[in-house]
């Protein structure tokens, strides 16, 4: 397996140029692992906030920090909101004798901390679990059953795999979400995480889960934002434009790790995948996070009409707008609806990724591309 090297040289590269780096992602994903490696090139000072010696350090952080040369390293960074305006200060000083790369597994709250007072003089870096370029193409199955968690993609076998999982999960609902800021019952949100493994890469209905569960529909919404903000799911917003037809307006939903889902749907080896009801969802939502991290996506939508036309993913790339459809089929061609959607969108490229080994032309501007070759998409 490769080592994750498009990451490390990212993470360097925004160390050279920025005072405070964050490197911002789920529980387990490996950034502990990736800041050890960069630490050791660097002589790094190390900080883990969930030891109690380092949390009491950081109870008066300018006197832990102000001494420090080098790389410091801080995990778990949304344990110490005193920190931020101290970094502040620190980054300011002349010749900046210390860069500070800070980890963190909870995005939005932690990043509008570090924005607010770090406005910059921060740069961020999001980080997931392994992607295909990392593992290689021929590992592309066991990504997309296991997910990219280290430990889990790594098991010996799929049972060890499912089970590495299963115990990530228990201990996510049980303490991770407690200790990043969100005191929530862990048996409700365990059957809520489990019924929203059946929305996956469908349109988010607060309403309908809420009736099921027997809670508020501003419950649900906030029980799906505590999940989002963990990096657990995606929630991707419609694409409004004023094309004189009723567009969907709800989000949808996606896990970000597709050996999560697989999880809690309960399907633990390939040939239960390749029978399961879910098949399409679940190759959908795994070959849009590899488009994602192999374009460096911040943002992208999907777009949906009443009427039907739709498609997967919208998104605007070096000035371009560019649509992609996802499809789990042998050869797929141009349809009805793909013709619609490229003129409402106005698009500039359409590209339809599907399991196959060609690359051809489906229309003026609009190729299927193998999924072995999503490196090239563009």
């Amino acid at each position: 397996m490769k080592k994750r090297e498009g990451l490390f040289n990212e993470v360097n590269r925004k160390l050279r140029g920025n005072p405070v780096v964050m490197l911002l992602g789920p529980r387990q994903c490996g950034k502990t692992t990736l800041a050890r490696e960069l630490g050791t090139k660097r002589a790094a000072h190390w900080f883990d906030l969930e030891s109690p010696s380092a949390l009491s350090l950081m109870g008066d952080p300018y006197t832990a920090l102000k001494d420090l040369r080098g790389l410091v390293v801080i995990d778990e960074a949304q344990r110490q909101p005193p920190l931020f305006p101290v970094l502040r200060v620190l980054a300011d000083r002349p010749r900046t004798p210390a860069r500070f790369l800070l980890l963190g597994s909870a995005s939005p709250e932690l990043s509008r901390q570090a924005s607010e007072s770090l406005a910059g003089r921060v740069a961020f870096v999001e980080m997931a679990g392994f992607t295909v370029p990392e593992v290689g193409l021929a590992q592309a199955n066991r990504l997309w059953l296991r997910g990219g968690f280290p430990r889990s993609f790594l098991a010996r076998n799929d049972a060890q795999s499912m089970e590495r999982r299963t115990d990530f999960i228990q201990s996510f609902l049980e303490r991770d979400l407690a200790q990043l800021g969100f005191p929530l019952s862990p048996r409700v949100m365990s059957r809520f995480w489990t019924m929203l493994a059946h929305y996956h890469g469908q349109i988010w209905n607060a309403s309908e889960i809420a009736a099921s569960m027997g809670i508020t529909y501003h419950t649900a919404n906030s029980y799906l934002d505590a999940l989002e903000q963990t990096f657990m799911v995606r929630r991707v917003l419609p694409w409004y434009e004023n094309v004189g037809k009723r567009l969907v307006k709800s989000p949808k939903i996606y896990f970000r790790d597709p050996g999560l889902f697989h999880a809690l749907q309960r399907i633990g080896t390939m040939h239960e995948l390749m029978h399961h009801p879910k098949l399409g969802a679940s190759w959908e939502g795994f070959v849009m996070e590899q488009v994602v991290s192999a374009l460096k996506l911040r943002d992208f939508y999907f777009y949906n009409v009443h009427s039907g036309s739709e498609m997967d993913m919208f998104f605007l790339y070096k000035g371009k707008r560019v649509g992609v459809e996802i499809k789990r089929e042998d050869a797929p061609r141009m349809t009805k609806s793909m013709h619609v959607s490229m003129a409402d969108l106005k698009l500039d490229l359409l590209r339809v990724i599907y399991p196959g080994e060609h690359r051809y032309t489906i229309g003026p501007n609009a190729e299927c591309v193998p999924f072995a070759q999503l490196e090239e998409l563009m």
